[in-house]
């Protein structure tokens, strides 16, 4: 139990933050300033993690600049695993990459996401934010609990906005792989490529099976981070310009 302290700590820290932003957000949006807050929140919280999400993607273009020295590598070695294994850890070296390089930020950004959602999920952090309402609705309720009055046209719309952010998300990397041929900058080429080219786009799909089972708030919380990771798709991940050559 005491491996969890520091979380806890995490968490009521946090929630001490969004009582604070409910609060002063009270005068201007009445009772939904608990909802709000959670929005203003986890908007925060993406900008603070914001670089390692910018140096994340910068290791995933510097692995895909060199996906094709690594098909041709893979295709000269098909036959010696170790000789290519060699080969490619040369290959990233001498370019200054790696090929884990993208989940160091990830696996960094991880117990931000994991505080944010035990504070939407839990009433942990002690100050009974699963109590509060939006639209009539307790930011405690499930969708097992009814859709009843309010509660129906709430989940819809926020469910909804999620199949939409997940169905963009899922062409934008299905497009991006077919343009440039990797997948969060690997070669979709090679043994479990195809495996992992038909997985990536499937995972934004998951947001919205967690948001089947978790409370109202913490669909909040869904909403927003996808809609900000969207976003940072859209502005982050856009295709680079081929540079002009001057003759």
């Amino acid at each position: 139990m005491l491996a969890f302290a520091p979380l806890r700590g995490a968490v009521s820290a946090a929630a001490t933050v969004v009582t604070w932003l409910a609060d002063t957000l009270h005068p201007l949006t009445g009772g939904a300033a608990t909802a709000a807050a959670i929005v203003l929140f986890t908007v925060a919280v993406r900008l603070l993690v914001s670089p390692l999400t910018l140096a994340q993607v910068r290791g995933e273009r510097r692995r895909a600049a060199l996906a094709p020295q690594v098909r041709e590598l893979q295709r000269r070695h098909a036959d010696d695993p170790a000789r290519l294994q060699s080969e490619l850890l040369g290959l990233y070296r001498s370019a200054g990459a790696s090929p884990v390089a993208g989940c160091l930020p990830a696996l960094l950004q991880a117990p931000f996401f994991l505080i944010m959602y035990r504070l939407f999920s839990t009433n942990e952090g002690g100050i009974g934010l699963l109590d509060e309402r939006l639209a009539g609705v307790p930011l405690g309720w499930h969708l097992s609990d009814g859709l009843t009055g309010a509660a129906g046209p709430l989940f819809g719309v926020l469910l909804a906005a999620l199949v939409a952010l997940a169905w963009w998300s899922s062409r934008r990397a299905r497009r991006a792989a077919a343009a440039v041929g990797t997948v969060a900058g690997t070669p979709t080429e090679g043994p479990g490529a195809a495996t992992l080219g038909r997985l990536v786009p499937l995972l934004p799909y998951l947001t919205v099976l967690v948001a089947l089972v978790v409370p109202l708030a913490a669909v909040l919380y869904l909403v927003t981070t996808t809609a900000w990771t969207a976003a940072e798709q859209a502005v982050l991940r856009r295709p680079q310009a081929a540079p002009v050559e001057v003759r």
